[in-house]
């Protein structure tokens, strides 16, 4: 994903940008490629070439950022977005794309969005889509884990393994890669494309009810515990994550109401971190794998439906009813007896 518009700098001390009377030519390796490049260039490894171009990618030896040079193979280059962003928490060391992105994505997101570079809109896009695009792609071009020792399973399908799989196989009789390259470029901009819209159009206006639920929460239960959101589907969980660090709430959010797409209600519990499927607060142990009438037997609630076998989500088919498990749920945690799921 090296660089899909003339090059520019988002970044606070990056290079100048070139005002060219043509477009760039933006030069890149050429044989197997992978998923930290997508332009149109010129691909290459012939230094004279190289040097023709305004603008030279994954390829080169040299990081110069005011002479356009990205290239992160060389032994001396350890540059992460932090080391590079004071402002930004990744230490992740860049590949090609990250580079590129560092410098040119403010400029390319607010080109898109049609918003100004230093706006709240496309400050937080750019922080999203590092974190939740590009950085992943950094990782895996430059070799690094997600963690230390084995992995339980094997994740095949990442963005950079799907490019990847583009290039010709090992033993095929025609190892052209140029139809593979164009097919990835459209791969890795379709993907950053929708991932954009998504995050513009769903994830950014989320944050707006959760914060409005957080403000809210009183009303909903005296706790303060527990969150109700109008609408069922909105991402609410890294919102309710960084809302309670930016907000300094004093009290861990519990659970959180909300309406199913079928007018029923939902009681599910904040996990406890945002990569873990372990919960604050599961629901109690005896509810767990039962459903709808012995539910509401066992509970002593009515319109009881369902509480998952891991207690992070139950149903019941009114709000009050939602709420009042949420209710028990505090209630047990508060007399030590809830158990951890």
């Amino acid at each position: 994903m090296a660089a899909a518009v003339s090059p520019g700098s988002g970044a606070e001390a990056g290079p100048k940008r070139p005002r060219p009377d043509t477009p760039p030519r933006i030069g890149t390796h050429d044989g197997t490629f992978h998923c930290d490049e997508d332009a149109e260039v010129v691909r290459t490894r012939d230094p004279q070439r190289l040097a023709q171009c305004e603008v030279v990618v994954d390829v080169g030896g040299e990081y110069d950022p005011e002479r356009h040079r990205y290239d992160h193979h060389q032994r001396s280059f350890t540059q992460s977005m932090r080391s590079l962003r004071p402002d930004k928490p990744w230490t992740t060391k860049l590949s090609s794309a990250g580079l590129v992105y560092c410098h040119f994505g403010s400029q390319i997101l607010a080109g898109l969005l049609g918003q100004p570079e230093d706006g709240p809109v496309v400050t937080a896009l750019y922080d999203k889509l590092y974190e939740n695009f590009v950085e992943e792609i950094d990782a895996i071009d430059n070799g690094i884990a997600q963690a230390e020792g084995e992995p339980r399973y094997a994740l095949t399908t990442t963005l950079s393994a799907r490019v990847g799989h583009l290039n010709p196989r090992w033993n095929d009789p025609e190892q052209d890669t140029e139809a593979g390259f164009k097919r990835a470029m459209e791969l890795v901009g379709g993907e950053f494309m929708d991932r954009l819209d998504y995050y513009h159009r769903a994830w950014l206006p989320a944050r707006g009810l959760v914060e409005e639920a957080i403000r809210r929460r009183f009303e909903v239960d005296v706790s303060g515990a527990v969150l109700e959101l109008p609408r069922g589907g909105c991402p609410w969980k890294e919102h309710v994550f960084s809302l309670e660090r930016e907000l300094a709430l004093p009290r861990p959010l519990q659970l959180v109401l909300f309406p199913d797409r079928g007018g029923q209600w939902r009681v599910q519990s904040v996990p406890a971190g945002p990569h873990t499927f372990q919960s604050r607060l599961p629901l109690p142990e005896p509810w767990r794998g039962v459903r709808d009438e012995a539910l509401a037997r066992l509970a002593g609630i009515p319109g009881c439906v369902f509480v998952h076998a891991s207690g992070f989500i139950g149903g019941n088919r009114t709000r009050e009813g939602a709420l009042e498990m949420a209710r028990r749920t505090l209630a047990q945690q508060n007399a030590g007896g809830a158990q951890s799921g």
